[in-house]
């Protein structure tokens, strides 16, 4: 007798009232769960991911209605049983971490409470288990963090206190909605190594949202790929991302940039949007957006088996291998030479950062003036950006780099260093000019969106701020805005709390636009897009590029954004640049034993989502070294000694323009095998 699915969900369907008719959010949605499998969930934002997820926590929302053949949790029924699940038997790790704490509860008392309320444990019984539970996740000094607010932890430490949370039960199933995005590349290995060992060796089952294929392809065993509410291609996971048959698979991996692959010319976004949920299409509701499809596509199309696995698309045999129009085989340009007169020109930039207040303490019986800790976030970094040049920036969470950003910016002061733009100095009160021309794009939108206003008058606002469009003239420019970025002029009237994540990011990019700068800043400008978004924005911000003579300081944890986008790459580590040059140089050897394990740390689409060898590192970027000496010693895996912690590393350059802090001698920096394969 075949063993009963930890999850088994049937024919479920969910609609949400809406001002113009009952929204389908899913339709006849069905996938099987079994013990120690990890099944991953993707498709573009409103494709209806989160509500699957929610409506299996008995979640479903106000108004919501929810029909299902069956959900059952080991044999429980969940339309009647998920309320005394979830938190003990099932898990949640949300996509926002700064929404999913609470501001004015400590660490510790945020991961204990599930620890209280389901199992009875003591306040410090649960307290001591929850500094256990963040150690577990990869958090150093936990015992400290357990006494910190969220404020006072980096997007990373966050994401990593509600994955704790979550565990704290060590629940039967995880829900998993987007877990990593808020990750660098370093500490989402870490976690995914946590996760598949707790399907190894607990037997825990997981359904993974993800944008990121790579992730899916490291983690999963089965995939279910959804679109507006439909399933339309389910099987194991290793077969569909190696050989999709559905032209919506197709065209999400077409979209994904690779760390492996370099500059790949221009992604191909699946065009057009998602359809209008309240008029349910009884054909195949991809087929505006398709390029293969044909009159016969209007009738409804059945969840069939091919190839192994179930596809929706009655012209999968015929079109599985057809090659897809806007995808080539051909080589991507060369890359674009730069403009030769910098924009921006940052010199010995430093800021530290005080660590609560001075007060008194007793020493040896009297009291003393205890003063406050220190942290360099940023320490003496000098770099440039020319026009129309792309500089990526990478490192791990908490290295400096948004940091980095606002100084650059003046949205910070420094404590040292200097600053000019377009051939001018920048002071710490810069005029009106500098700040139409120089603009940031947030990582979190949830934070940097007014929830009291409208798209227009988000987008509004510039325009009229710094004297470009008002009246009629703003009124096309919004629609302008809203087009750049792919959504339709019918937004101009929502609010935040009215769009999804990709959406709000969406926003937040054209509002930095609107001021037409010649210089903007992204902050994880595209890790809460999906990856066919994602593609149309990189597309954008190339354009724009390329038409505008825009230039960027683009800051990701997603190396294959990165490797794509950027002209050239600086690497970043606890305060300092430890290694720069072109996107050729620092993606293959000779480079920084730090760039080594970022890059090893990449899941890649293809490859079991490995890259060619991985570097695990020891402890965090937060460990100090003892001495005087490289600042990244303490974790190296390639350190030589003494030296390493006790001289400042020389500043080596294999090539023209390629700088490598580090003691090591060329050569061995350069015998170093590839850490993504010959391919980058």
């Amino acid at each position: 007798m075949a063993e009963q699915p930890l999850l088994d969900v049937r024919d479920l369907s969910l609609r949400y009232p809406g001002p113009r008719g009952a929204v389908r959010a899913l339709e006849g949605v069905s996938l099987s769960l079994s013990r120690g499998r990890v099944m991953g969930l993707v498709g573009e934002s409103g494709s209806g991911k989160s509500s699957l997820v929610m409506a299996l926590l008995g979640l479903p929302g106000t108004g919501a209605v929810l029909d299902a053949a069956s959900m059952q949790f080991d044999g429980l029924d969940l339309r009647q049983q998920a309320a005394a699940l979830r938190g003990r038997r099932i898990g949640m790790v949300f996509q926002d971490p700064g929404s999913a704490l609470n501001p004015a509860m400590t660490i510790g008392a945020q991961v204990a409470e599930p620890l209280v309320r389901h199992l009875r444990m003591s306040r410090q019984d649960a307290l001591d288990r929850a500094a256990a539970l963040l150690t577990e996740v990869g958090i150093a000094r936990a015992e400290s963090v357990v006494r910190a607010y969220p404020h006072q932890l980096s997007g990373g430490m966050k994401q990593r206190a509600v994955i704790a949370t979550a565990l704290a039960c060590e629940p039967e199933l995880l829900l998993l909605d987007e877990p990593t995005t808020a990750l660098d590349v370093t500490v989402e290995a870490q976690i995914l190594d946590l996760l598949d060992r707790l399907r190894r060796e607990r037997g825990v089952g997981m359904l993974l949202v993800s944008h990121n294929l790579g992730i899916v392809d490291r983690l999963c065993d089965d995939l279910t790929v959804l679109y507006a509410g439909r399933v339309v291609e389910q099987g194991a996971a290793a077969t569909l991302l190696a050989a999709p048959r559905h032209p919506y698979t197709r065209g999400l991996l077409a979209a994904v940039p690779r760390a492996d692959r370099g500059r790949m010319g221009r992604l191909a976004p699946i065009p057009g949007g998602l359809p209008d949920l309240t008029r349910p299409d009884p054909g195949c509701n991809f087929r505006p957006r398709c390029a293969f499809a044909l009159p016969s596509c209007a009738a409804p199309q059945a969840l069939a088996p091919q190839d192994g696995r179930l596809v929706r698309c009655h012209r999968a045999e015929a079109v599985g291998l057809a090659p897809l129009p806007g995808v080539t085989g051909a080589p991507p340009p060369p890359p674009r030479r730069p403009s030769d007169a910098p924009l921006l020109i940052a010199t010995e930039l430093t800021k530290t950062f005080r660590l609560g207040r001075p007060g008194l303490a007793l020493r040896g019986g009297r009291l003393a003036l205890r003063r406050p800790a220190e942290l360099r976030a940023v320490d003496d970094v000098s770099f440039h950006v020319a026009r129309g040049e792309v500089l990526g920036l990478v490192g791990e969470s908490g290295c400096g780099k948004s940091t980095l950003g606002r100084m650059v910016l003046r949205l910070l002061g420094a404590d040292a260093g200097r600053l000019r733009f377009d051939g001018q100095p920048v002071t710490d009160r810069p005029a009106v000019e500098f700040r139409r021309r120089a603009q940031i794009v947030f990582q979190n939108p949830n934070s940097s969106l007014n929830p009291r206003q409208t798209v227009e008058q988000a987008l509004r606002w510039p325009l009229v701020r710094f004297g470009l469009a008002r009246g009629a003239a703003a009124d096309r420019e919004v629609d302008r805005l809203l087009e750049l970025v792919r959504l339709p002029s019918s937004y101009r009237a929502r609010y935040p709390h009215q769009m999804s994540g990709g959406e709000k990011q969406r926003i937040g990019i054209a509002r930095a636009l609107a001021s037409r700068p010649d210089f903007v800043v992204c902050d994880e400008a595209v890790s809460a897009l999906d990856v066919s978004v994602q593609a149309a924005v990189l597309n954008l911000l190339s354009d724009l590029r390329d038409e505008l003579g825009l230039a960027y300081l683009f800051i990701s944890h997603d190396i294959g954004v990165i490797a794509h986008l950027a002209d050239r790459i600086a690497v970043m580590y606890r305060g300092a640049i430890v290694e720069i040059g072109t996107a050729e140089q620092v993606l293959s050897p000779a480079y920084h034993p730090y760039t080594e394990a970022l890059l090893s740390a990449v899941p890649l689409v293809g490859s079991g989502g490995r890259a060619a060898r991985r570097v695990r590192l020891t402890g965090d970027a937060s460990a100090v070294p003892d001495g005087a000496g490289c600042r990244f010693a303490p974790r190296c895996p390639r350190r030589i000694g003494g030296v390493c912690d006790t001289v400042p590393p020389p500043v080596r350059q294999p090539a023209p323009g390629h700088r490598i802090a580090c003691h090591l001698p060329l050569e061995t920096l350069a015998a170093i095998p590839p850490a993504l394969g010959e391919a980058a």
